[in-house]
C-alpha cells in the first residue's frame, strides 16, 4: 500500500515493526486513526501519572523511559529504539504511565487510537501474540536490570549499560561506535550511580583499552572483555 506519510509508514512497516504481520485492510484501519507528532531533544513525550489516549510509536528518533526518585533524582528504565512501543503497558492495564519519556534526539511518534488497535488485536491473534512476547521480553528484560542495578558494582553495572545501549541501537558505520550518544548524567542514570562515579568509571575503562572516549561518543574496542565485566559484577 502507499503511504502519504512517512512517519506512519515507518511505524507499518519498519524492520522492528510489530505490525508487518497485519493485513492490507489492518494497516490501512490503523492509517485512518492515527495522529503523529514531533519532538525536539529534550522535549517531554509523556508523563507519568498521565492517562493514556493512543498506542505510541516511535517512528524515529531515541527516547528514554525514566522515572523521578528520591530528590527529583532520575532512573532511566529502558531505552527505545523505532518502531519500539511507549507507554503501552498502561493501555492493557487500563492505568496510568507509570514512567515518563523524553527525547534523546529529535524524534516523531505515531499515535493509533486506543480503542481502534484493540479492536484489531481481538481479531488478529498474530498481533496479540506479537504483544505478548513483547510484553514477556520487557518483563525478563526489566527483572534482570533490578538485580543487576542492585546486585552488581559500580563497573559492571557500568559495563551492562554500554552493552543494553549496543544491543539496542548498534553501532555507528566504523562498527565499534555506540549509536547513541548520551551525557555522562544519563548514562549515570542508566546504570544507578552518581556522575561523578560514570565518569570516573567511563575513564578506567578507556584506560584499560576496553572503551575509547570521545566527547558523548563511546566506542567500545573490545566487547568481550566488557561482556566479562558485566557478567562478574
Amino acid at each position: 500500500m502507499t503511504y502519504k506519510n512517512p512517519y506512519v509508514e515507518l511505524c507499518l512497516e519498519g524492520p522492528h515493526s510489530a505490525f508487518r504481520v497485519l493485513s492490507a485492510r489492518e494497516k490501512e484501519i490503523l492509517v485512518q486513526h492515527h495522529t503523529y507528532a514531533k519532538y525536539r531533544k529534550g522535549e517531554l513525550l509523556l508523563k507519568e501519572g498521565e492517562k493514556p489516549h493512543g498506542l505510541i510509536c516511535l517512528a524515529s528518533g531515541k527516547v528514554k523511559m525514566f522515572k523521578e526518585g528520591v530528590g527529583g533524582r532520575e532512573q532511566i528504565l529502558k531505552m527505545i529504539r523505532p518502531q519500539g512501543f511507549i507507554g503501552y503497558r498502561a493501555i492493557f492495564a487500563e492505568s496510568t504511565y507509570c514512567a515518563s519519556a523524553v527525547a534523546i534526539e529529535e524524534s516523531a511518534i505515531c499515535i493509533f487510537e486506543k480503542d481502534c488497535v484493540i479492536r484489531i488485536i481481538r481479531k488478529n491473534p498474530d498481533l496479540a501474540l506479537k504483544f505478548m512476547r513483547i510484553l514477556a521480553e520487557e518483563l525478563g528484560f526489566l527483572n534482570n536490570r533490578t538485580v543487576s542495578l542492585t546486585q552488581k558494582h559500580i563497573r559492571g553495572r557500568l559495563a551492562e549499560s554500554l552493552l543494553v545501549l549496543k544491543d539496542t541501537y548498534g553501532y555507528d558505520s566504523d562498527g565499534k561506535t555506540i549509536n547513541v550518544y548520551l551525557s555522562r548524567e544519563d548514562i549515570a542514570n542508566l546504570s544507578n550511580m552518581t556522575t561523578s562515579n560514570a565518569i570516573r568509571t567511563l575513564s578506567n575503562l578507556a584506560s584499560e583499552d576496553i572503551i575509547a572516549l570521545e566527547g558523548r561518543k563511546i566506542m567500545i574496542l573490545d566487547c568481550t572483555k566488557l561482556e566479562r565485566i558485566s557478567e562478574l559484577g
